[in-house]
């Protein structure tokens, strides 16, 4: 049995309590879990999710979380500042901890968490829900299978209007899906970094940026992300030399779209006169994927990860090249779009 505290029932820890509450009524005998407690310094909150989940003990102090030895995991959901300290003390205590993305504000407090959980053999794992997600790992079985052929370059695009934040900017709080997204396909290793943005709300904090990565096969890739769209859009695009492939998150059925299409160049030619670009147009069709909750097979994963010792999918070194990509983006903005080369 798994204990689990959720530590954070803002935004995004109400969606970590009902999945791991979900995994202790129905999971299997072999990883079944218990959450136990939940923490968040609003008594509101907290009488809320009392309410949903009476058998759940609840506190405001994080320091009995950590006390209590009875936790053996605990989820991190707070703002990114307390990632860090949070996370570290909880490894520090012995516990297992799934911490949401990014893994930390800064790419030295990744590698400190990381080296801390290998030292004591503890499970960490970064919430790059979208990896999990069964559209993202078809995906990554289509382009491995080389269906769309030598993969070219990838655009992605993540909008919406808010929600505006004080202490990161938009890049520190969308991109990292998109990043884990491409990384997790593609398998590549970013070799350097060109971001620029504007903050035209909050002074300081960019809600618009544009971002482009160079990877070591030759792979480029785009990422614009933006709190200032009227129109909410996850779209990323994967153009390959002969198919292209669309994947939209927010299309209910259809999340995946495979066109047939390329353009090619003669071979030989000895003049300008013979020179034709050759446009291919052929079908579109979607692949069927059944489709399950991406945080729960997350969540399921943490624990099989706790009682295997197996490394997760979204393990600290997957959190420190993420945090290592948004930091040289961060240094690039700073110097009005300049190259930033990404240091392994």
């Amino acid at each position: 049995m798994i204990n689990i505290a959720v530590v954070g029932c803002g935004y995004w820890g109400p969606n970590l309590i009902r999945n791991f509450h979900s995994l202790a009524e129905h999971g299997s005998k072999n990883n079944c879990c218990k959450l136990k407690t939940v923490c968040d310094t609003d008594p509101k909150r907290l009488a809320h999710i009392k309410s949903l989940y009476p058998g759940v003990e609840v506190t405001a102090r994080f320091q009995e979380v950590m006390e209590d030895e009875g936790i053996d995991a605990v989820a991190v959901a707070t703002p990114v500042r307390f990632h860090y300290t949070m996370a570290k003390q909880c490894l520090e205590a012995g516990k297992h901890v799934f911490i949401e993305k990014p893994m930390a504000s800064s790419v030295a407090e990744c590698v400190e968490l990381d080296r801390l959980a290998r030292d004591k053999q503890l499970t960490l794992m970064v919430g790059h829900t979208f990896i999990y997600s069964p559209p993202v790992r078809r995906i990554r079985e289509i382009i491995a299978s080389g269906d769309l052929g030598e993969l070219l370059y990838i655009s992605s695009w993540r909008l919406n209007l808010g929600l505006f934040q004080r202490d990161i900017n938009v890049a520190w709080d969308l991109a990292p899906h998109d990043i884990s997204i491409i990384l997790f396909i593609t398998k590549a290793n970013p070799v350097s970094v060109n971001c620029q943005g504007k903050a035209h709300v909050t002074p300081g904090v960019e809600d618009v940026t544009n971002m482009s990565i160079h990877f070591d096969n030759g792979v480029f890739a785009t990422i614009q992300n933006s709190w200032l769209n009227p129109n909410k859009i996850r779209k990323t695009m994967f153009v390959g030399k002969n198919r292209m492939l669309v994947y939209d998150d927010l299309e209910p059925l259809e999340k995946i779209k495979i066109y047939d299409q390329r353009v090619s160049t003669p071979p030989h030619y000895d003049t300008f006169a013979e020179f034709q670009y050759s446009y291919h147009y052929g079908d579109v069709y979607s692949p069927y994927i059944k489709q399950d909750e991406p945080l729960k097979i997350e969540c399921q994963h943490f624990l099989d990860c706790i009682q295997s010792g197996q490394e997760p999918d979204s393990g600290g070194r997957e959190g420190i090249q993420v945090v290592r990509i948004v930091e040289a983006a961060c240094q690039s903005l700073r110097h009005d779009g300049h190259k930033v080369l990404v240091n392994d």
